[in-house]
């Protein structure tokens, strides 16, 4: 199958970016195994190939869905030509929907990456929908190509989401998975730009008003005794109450607070990173990035960095 070659533009241009993308193509060359850095469903629309991945060499044809996990070689050799619309999912986006399926069971979406790969254990797998099914399917892949041709856009994103939601109802059940056992112990605190699973339930004043206090100044060196004298509880108290409404300790609902702050000067000024950090409350710098790459999931320098080639492009 030849050595490892990994695609992690997605086919997409590199001055763009959509979590989900639709393409169609007709194939009438052997394509020799590649690696993408997303999640590809392949539809199979007209034509028949034999299939070159993890699963060795299968047969496809109409009706039939390959789907692939992130980094998972694939090749293919067309009997003649196969036309095919494929889906590319991004990683995170496909963790972030995992999390949400799944809330009752996750502590936070690092968890779910873990709950995925481990649900998620065949990378490759073909989907035999029959051509009934998988015909009924062929509008809404079209419609999702037609909205990808442009490029993304806000204003077509929720059709875009709308339309895949709809097509993987129709798949999932036809995808594979491996038990994944989850036990209470499993549901531990969460990191800081994590949600915790909770009840929407109305707000104690003392929670909000105590949250007000962070948001209004989360530059000031908060301990939680201070915050709890200030509303007048117990730190006991304070502390499980704002777990019960905000997912989070008061604390980590600060570190949350200070981490978007940071995002909003690394990317509006031109403050140096440290100067940057201590104008919201942070004071090492080393605990700041910590901090900072648990909520973001890049370091400071590195978000203003991608913010700048963003804005650029």
């Amino acid at each position: 199958m030849g050595g490892r070659r990994v695609v992690r533009s997605c086919e997409r241009p590199a001055e763009i970016f959509s979590p989900i993308l639709a393409r169609s193509r007709t194939i009438s060359r052997p394509i020799g195994p590649v690696a993408y850095d997303c999640v590809k469903s392949i539809f199979i629309r007209h034509g028949s190939a034999i299939l070159l991945s993890e699963f060795g060499e299968k047969p496809v044809t109409v009706g039939d869905v390959v789907a692939l996990g992130a980094n998972t070689l694939c090749g293919s050799e067309p009997e003649g030509s196969i036309t095919v619309t494929t889906l590319y999912l991004d990683r995170d986006y496909v963790v972030d929907q995992v999390f949400w399926q799944h809330a009752a069971l996750l502590a936070d979406r690092l968890d779910a990456q873990d709950f995925a790969a481990e649900l998620y254990s065949e990378p490759a797998q073909i989907l035999h929908l029959g051509e009934d099914r998988a015909g009924m399917l062929m509008p809404w892949l079209d419609e999702m190509v037609a909205l990808s041709i442009d490029g993304p856009s806000p204003k077509k994103f929720y059709r875009l989401q709308a339309l895949l939601f709809v097509v993987l109802d129709v798949i999932t059940p036809y995808v594979r998975t491996t038990e994944a056992r989850r036990t209470p112990t499993q549901q531990r605190a969460t990191l800081p730009g994590l949600p915790l699973c909770r009840h929407f339930s109305p707000l104690r004043a003392e929670v909000r008003e105590a949250a007000g206090i962070l948001r209004r100044a989360p530059e000031q060196r908060w301990t939680l005794h201070e915050l709890a004298a200030a509303v007048h509880l117990s730190p006991s108290q304070l502390g499980r109450v704002f777990v019960d409404a905000y997912g989070k300790t008061p604390m980590t609902y600060l570190s949350t607070l200070r981490a978007e702050r940071l995002a909003r000067l690394l990317r509006e000024t031109d403050l140096p990173v440290e100067a940057a950090m201590r104008q919201v409350g942070w004071r090492s710098r080393g605990h700041a990035a910590r901090l900072f790459r648990e909520c973001v999931g890049v370091t400071p320098t590195r978000y203003r960095q991608l913010s700048r080639r963003k804005s650029t492009a």
